[in-house]
């Protein structure tokens, strides 16, 4: 259980004080709802008797003070102070219930938030082991999960528990033999949902597993539409759809059927021994009815609020069980990024390089400005539990306005020095500078100098216009450059052919542009935000020869006042290149113009 607790609060973000002060008053108004029901009794044998009113001292000292003239008279005095205090503790009960249900919603919105930023931010090593419907899953379905089944039911769990525990000594000061059956009861309630607790624990994990894999299904299905249709293959993906759907349903209703047995149980369980205990309080005791009477008062106030209490309190602990995976899920993925982020900070504030630690975040200091050369110095990488080097000890240099290609064989290392280079990757040795000072010492002020430009470019389902000004508010465009960059990227003609012109929809990834046309956004996006730096991977493989000319014409047009890195497997689409480098293995086995390394070589 405190390992449980551990978790929840590591995942839990804002305040952690809000938790306490809802014990405080829940243990609060359990006490008060103890003291109310517990006058219940004396108030059935005060009605029943109004003389007895002079043997209890308080009541003899506040009728007195009254200034009514007969017992009967007072009687309805107490009764409205009974009141007052059930009406005090309902209407606090209420609030604090609401209070419960906003924190955990300001709780799921909050962990939402965190857990975008976080993936956000991760490592770009987090997403070489990560499925995209994993992080969706956790996103969206897992913070319901953990609010509801484990945040609030760890709530719940809790104030009922302070209820259940309050309630249940009232009955000990009323009648011990009561006490003693409603713990027959419970107790063994309680211990066969604690046995079930693996049971919960597998549904929950069911769950959570198919969920992920019905996200998985859609993505499948539904993104590689055209290739599903044309090969016929729907079947195959609502087959198994229905597995996974049938799993969860499964699964879920084990679940929700098995939270409603524990009220099922105490309600019938105490119509029971409700009976038993008048038979035997009839038998073994000689007290008057009248004593009867008043032990059954507080026994039937008590029940009506110890029912749903116990109930719930079960209820909790099971959904807690349940909901156990989508805690460890969230806990682990949390732990990983901030583990990753801390041990590459380390690393870069302890390498042998001197690069100091990376400031993510920093805007303003150490602002990093491209005048003259970029230098790659004995770059070195190693994937994660790779054995052997990605890149090994890469030097060259890059003058403002040059344009160099990288050439070689698939695996030669060219998409991972990109990926350095763009700041992705955290270098195992070596160190990048630009005007003499390390990448490192401002990697976000470094990655605002550069563009990137992918073989296939993403692309929003919105209007060219926000895909050209991506990640940008409508109010803070910018015409003037919008419109450059429309010129730059050659899509002057593409726009004034369209009906809405910037306006008009790409359709999802841009489904209703083709290749070349979503290329040359890519270019004009990469133009529009400034980058001084562009680094195309293949961003004319997948084009056909017409239409990567006019790309490779956007491109080269740009030669001189942008300094550009291009990844090339088609080598007549680098031949204007200032510099060419061929790859193998991750180092550098030649370089030269385009006659010295493609034509010669």
């Amino acid at each position: 259980m405190i390992d449980y607790l551990s978790k929840v609060l590591y995942v839990l973000t804002g305040s952690r004080k809000s938790l306490i002060f809802l014990l405080l008053v829940f243990i609060f108004t359990s006490i008060l709802e103890a003291f109310g029901i517990g006058l219940v009794g004396p108030f059935i044998s005060l009605a029943s008797n109004p003389e007895s009113i002079q043997s209890i001292t308080v009541l003899d000292w506040a009728y007195q003070k009254s200034g009514v003239e007969t017992p009967q008279q007072f009687i309805p005095i107490v009764g409205f102070v009974i009141i007052i205090i059930f009406c005090i503790q309902a209407l606090l009960y209420f609030l604090a219930q609401t209070y419960i249900y906003r924190y955990t919603h300001q709780q799921k919105s909050r962990l939402i938030a965190r857990l975008l930023k976080a993936y956000l931010a991760a490592p770009y090593t987090f997403y070489l082991k990560q499925n995209t419907a994993n992080i969706i899953k956790n996103i969206i379905s897992e913070t319901i999960q953990f609010t509801q089944g484990c945040l609030l039911a760890l709530l719940l769990f809790t104030t009922n528990g302070i209820v259940v525990g309050v309630l249940m000594g009232l009955m000990a000061l009323s009648s011990p033999l009561l006490l003693v059956m409603i713990l027959v009861i419970l107790v063994p309630t309680f211990l066969v949902f604690n046995k079930l607790g693996n049971r919960f624990k597998r549904w929950g994990k069911t769950q959570s597993e198919t969920q992920r894999e019905m996200i998985r299904t859609v993505n499948h299905g539904l993104g590689g539409l055209k290739e599903t249709r044309v090969i016929g293959c729907e079947s195959y993906f609502e087959n198994k759809m229905d597995e996974q759907v049938r799993k969860y349903a499964r699964a879920a209703t084990l679940s929700q059927a098995s939270n409603l047995l524990p009220n099922i149980f105490i309600k019938t369980c105490l119509i029971v021994f409700v009976i038993l205990f008048v038979s035997l309080f009839n038998i073994f005791f000689t007290e008057s009815g009248q004593d009867l009477t008043a032990v059954m008062g507080v026994f039937a106030v008590a029940a009506v609020r110890l029912i749903p209490a116990s109930s719930q309190f079960i209820s909790a602990m099971g959904n807690m069980r349940t909901s156990s995976h989508a805690l460890d899920m969230l806990y682990l993925d949390l732990k990983e990024i901030e583990k990753r982020e801390v041990h590459n900070g380390l690393e870069r504030l302890n390498g042998s390089t001197g690069k100091g630690l990376v400031k993510r975040g920093s805007k303003d200091r150490n602002l990093l400005s491209f005048a003259n050369q970029i230098e790659l110095m004995d770059v070195t990488y190693r994937y994660p539990g790779a054995s052997e080097l990605s890149l090994d000890q890469i030097s060259f240099t890059i003058k403002k306005g040059e344009s160099i290609a990288l050439i070689g064989k698939s695996g030669a290392g060219k998409t991972t020095l990109v990926d350095v280079i763009l700041g992705l990757l955290d270098l195992e040795s070596g160190d990048i500078k630009v005007d003499g000072v390390s990448i490192y010492e401002n990697l976000r002020s470094w990655q605002n100098l550069v563009g990137y430009i992918p073989q296939s470019i993403f692309l929003t389902d919105d209007t060219i216009e926000r895909n050209i000004a991506f990640g940008v508010p409508d109010n803070q465009i910018d015409e003037e450059r919008l419109y450059k960059a429309i010129q730059a990227a050659q899509l002057e003609e593409l726009i004034e052919q369209l009906p809405d012109g910037i306006k008009t929809g790409v359709g999802e990834r841009g489904v209703r542009l083709s290749g070349g046309q979503r290329q040359r956004i890519g270019i004009a996006r990469a133009i529009y935000h400034e980058r001084e730096i562009l680094v195309l991977d293949e961003a004319t493989a997948a084009l056909d020869n017409e239409t990567e000319s006019r790309v490779t014409e956007a491109i080269n047009s740009l030669a001189g006042t942008k300094t550009l890195i291009v990844i090339a497997h088609r080598l007549s689409t680098v031949e204007n290149c200032d510099r060419i480098y061929r790859l193998e293995k991750g180092r550098v086995v030649k370089s030269g113009s385009y006659q010295e390394v493609v034509l010669e070589g």
